[in-house]
């Protein structure tokens, strides 16, 4: 419920936006007296990820071989489960999914930082045991981007990853590699 509110705010917040280039016009013609305007307060986005805090079933498709031109998706069911730190400031997700290819165990902790008003994402498997380089980005008109640059079958690769289609039974998470 609480994404469902931050969502609509934030959707009232963009309508205000697109308002306010009228303004400039009726100062123009209300003379001397008017008073200046202020700039918009920057969002908070501590609480972006809220819509995603409980219990999922959880599907996941990947390419068996990216970067390749494999046409082969490898398919995975099973659970996630957000849990919220830091009074909403932080996350911790924890997935297992099964599949052809067999079983992955992962965790993820997600932290916002107030300063920046973006949030890295810090991912961790079971088989490697140790956390990825974080991917830094942040929500924008109900989308959520993050990039990170990784070592990837021995080259360095830009990695972008997309959250979309935010509802409060489900979303999207979509993630991108670029050798360029």
């Amino acid at each position: 419920m609480n994404a469902l509110v931050s969502i609509r705010t934030w959707l009232l917040v963009s309508t205000l936006a697109m308002v306010q280039p009228l303004e400039p016009l009726l100062q123009q013609n209300a003379g001397p007296s008017a008073a200046p305007q202020s700039a918009p307060a920057e969002r908070d986005g501590q609480h972006d990820f809220d819509f995603e805090i409980g219990n999922w079933k959880t599907h996941i498709a990947r390419l068996e071989h990216p970067l390749t031109g494999s046409h082969t998706w490898i398919e995975y069911d099973g659970t996630s489960v957000v849990r919220p730190v830091w009074s909403g400031r932080a996350n911790l997700v924890e997935l297992e999914v099964d599949g052809p290819a067999g079983r992955i165990e992962g965790l993820s902790l997600r932290l916002y930082n107030p300063q920046s008003h973006q949030w890295s994402l810090n991912y961790a498997n079971s088989k490697v045991g140790s956390l990825s380089e974080p991917a830094f980005g942040e929500f924008r008109n109900g989308r959520g981007e993050f990039f990170d640059q990784e070592l990837f079958n021995g080259r360095m690769i830009l990695i972008r990853g997309v959250m979309s289609d935010l509802t409060p039974i489900s979303c999207r998470f979509e993630q991108s590699f670029s050798e360029d």
